[in-house]
């Protein structure tokens, strides 16, 4: 394993941690900082946010810059806010800082991305590529959990200083290890039309919006639906990972047989079963104990494993009809924040409105919207659009 590849790895795994780190405690943590659970939740929502609106202005702004020194730079600053929100006296002192690490997400993100395609022989920078972005996938497997467990035994505080342990190993790694990597210069022809992706964008924007709905409160509904609360949560967000992985793995696959419109439909309607579970078991339509947990396990599992199915499809199509622009995938890459933070905005609502149960209500309308729209938008096959001159 080329360990410059691996510490790029890590810094997607450690930002993949910390965007969800505390999710499993968020109930207590809205007690204790003397707000709502739904309320609360807005940390992700910050969070995200800053990723989404600010990731293209600052990937602008920073285009020739040296990888290894923004990589150092997102890191440390993301090591030391996380520190700070730690400490935070208050929640709107900790919205602050939580804009703040993810900001330094939007920078790290695409750096990682540049350098792991510029370390290694063209012939395998599609293998290094995903192997960094498979860093998020751990994160919901090991990171996340672990944020739970901590912050199950030692206070939601503890889950920061987690956080920013997680960012410093990364940091450690890339400055030590990873060489100066400074872009190309920008090819000619930069120039896209953006309307034949629109509906791919909101593909990827809808499917991200439902699945974090769930997610961020993922603990307030595995507590409701299957009696599950503190350290054990965790066990449920590890198979939102196992899913990911499956999904990445079936995707990966569909991808490189060229399914388009009838995948990202079948994704859909997995979401679409897997917030019903939910539903379900929030109404209690199963005995409690054992029966209630499998079905929230399978509800979890079987959304994951669509939304990460319909990742590498979404972006086969985007890169195919794009004839490849990078800016066509940063786009994407920002409207993912923006569904994620749709979803944690709505989830918030509908807790505050509806109660645990109004949470994957709120999914499914969410799922429904992706479904229709992919089918009626949303061609079989892509078609490569001309790029004009920059």
């Amino acid at each position: 394993m080329n360990p410059r590849i691996l510490v790029l790895t890590l810094s997607t795994f450690a930002f993949g941690s910390t965007a969800f780190i505390f999710a499993g405690v968020l109930e207590t943590m809205a007690g204790d900082l003397g707000v709502t659970t739904a309320v609360a939740g807005q940390l992700q929502t910050s969070y995200v946010l800053i990723s989404a609106l600010l990731g293209p202005v600052m990937a602008w702004m920073l285009g020739r810059a040296d990888r290894k020194l923004l990589l150092v730079a997102a890191l440390g600053v993301g090591a030391l806010a996380n520190l700070a929100c730690a400490v935070a006296p208050n929640f709107h002192v900790l919205l602050v800082l939580r804009s703040v690490v993810g900001l330094a997400a939007a920078i790290a993100g695409p750096a990682a991305s540049v350098a792991a395609a510029a370390l290694v022989p063209p012939e395998r920078r599609g293998s290094a590529v995903a192997m960094v972005m498979g860093g998020m996938t751990m994160a919901f497997v090991i990171g996340i959990p672990l944020g739970s467990f901590v912050g199950a035994h030692f206070g939601w505080r503890s889950t920061f200083v987690l956080a920013a342990v997680l960012t410093g190993i990364a940091f450690v790694g890339v400055a030590a290890l990873m060489p100066s990597v400074r872009p190309s210069p920008p090819a000619p022809g930069s120039r896209i039309a953006f309307s034949p992706l629109l509906p791919l964008y909101a593909a990827t924007f809808l499917s991200f919006a439902a699945n974090m709905t769930v997610n961020l409160f993922i603990a307030p509904v595995v507590r409701v639906g299957a009696g599950v609360t503190g350290a054990e949560v965790g066990l449920f967000q590890m198979v939102i990972g196992l899913g990911s992985i499956a999904g990445l793995y079936l995707g990966g696959r569909a991808g490189d047989r060229g399914e388009g419109k009838e995948w990202l439909m079948v994704c859909f309607l997995g979401q679409l079963v897997a917030m019903s579970l939910h539903l379900a078991a929030t109404h209690h339509l199963t005995p409690p104990g054992l029966p209630s947990q499998l079905l929230v396990a399978l509800a979890i599992l079987t959304a994951s494993t669509s939304l990460f199915s319909l990742m590498p499809v979404l972006s086969s199509r985007i890169i195919q009809t794009s004839q490849g622009a990078p800016l066509a995938m940063a786009v994407n890459g920002s409207v993912n924040s923006m569904g994620q933070a749709l979803g944690s905005t709505v989830g918030g609502f509908a807790l505050a409105t509806l109660g645990v149960p109004g949470i994957p209500l709120s999914a499914i309308f969410i799922s429904v919207t992706g479904l229709a729209l992919t089918a009626l938008f949303i061609p079989r096959r892509a078609s490569p659009v001309p790029v004009g001159p920059p």
